[in-house]
């Protein structure tokens, strides 16, 4: 018998990021799209209401599990180290880091099947099985501010809802609401891009996150960074690889070469 095609991973499960919400209306709002859209997971990032309050609950309606059940993080780093792919939504960035995108575009590369990696590395470092499992995030800022350039520089792809020039901004509830309707009508892949023998996953947003840091750390050490001018020259870096959507095997590859750097400046001159 021949062997059988390598499968592809199964849809991904979504999770809803809401970065530093400050209404609880708002978030009890959300919960009730999470529930209406079958989104199992919201995600709170140092919320500046309390999601479980009176007013929350009330909007909630029958989204009270997806509320009761939010788990709560102290940066976005956090809440989605454990993505594998990350969609924020903006309305604009001060340098083109990343390009925006609407809606159809980012939301179909987000649920894209990926082949079956078979291990993984988590943020740690360690292999973890069945890597192509772990969930993908959709990011939403603060209701008045969105989210800074550096929380958007750690998103695969920015989504951008086109909206009237004379009143831009929408209501968080409303983009989310807008975002989830547009998951629903994208048709579910098959397979993999290239068939089920396609590309490696792509990376766990906290090994990656990991892999930086190393990679500073040993940059300032070497003096190719300077501590003020560390911060944006690791921007650039970090936006570099987001536009080539870096694998996992290729952040292995990366880190085992900061590790081995650190080794020879580090060791004695014979």
């Amino acid at each position: 018998m021949s062997a059988s095609p390598q499968a592809a991973s199964p849809a991904p499960e979504i999770v809803v990021v809401l970065v530093e919400p400050a209404g609880p209306l708002n978030v009890g709002s959300v919960a009730r799209l999470c529930a209406n859209f079958a989104i199992a997971q919201l995600r709170l990032v140092a919320p500046r209401c309390n999601p479980l309050g009176e007013e929350a609950r009330r909007m909630a309606v029958h989204g009270q599990a997806q509320l009761e059940q939010a788990a709560t993080y102290p940066s976005l780093a956090a809440a989605i180290a454990d993505c594998r792919r990350v969609v924020a939504t903006s309305g604009r960035l001060e340098r083109e880091e990343l390009p925006l995108e609407g809606p159809g575009s980012a939301l179909s590369w987000l649920i894209e099947p990926e082949a079956d990696p078979g291990v993984d590395i988590n943020p740690c470092g360690a292999v973890n099985p069945g890597g192509a499992m772990a969930p993908v995030a959709l990011v939403f800022g603060r209701e008045d501010r969105g989210l800074s350039n550096d929380e958007l520089l750690q998103a695969g792809k920015i989504l951008r809802l086109e909206s009237s020039v004379d009143y831009a901004s929408l209501n968080l509830s409303h983009a989310v609401a807008i975002c989830l309707h547009e998951l629903r009508r994208i048709p579910a892949a098959k397979e993999p891009p290239g068939g089920s023998d396609g590309a490696a996953a792509t990376s766990l947003r906290g090994a990656l996150e990991a892999t930086l840091a190393d990679g500073q750390d040993l940059l300032l050490e070497v003096g190719f960074l300077h501590p003020h001018t560390a911060h944006a020259r690791m921007a650039k870096l970090r936006g570099l690889l987001q536009r080539a959507q870096i694998r996992e095997d290729e952040v292995a590859l990366i880190r085992g070469m900061v590790r081995q750097l650190r080794w020879a400046t580090t060791r004695g001159t014979p």
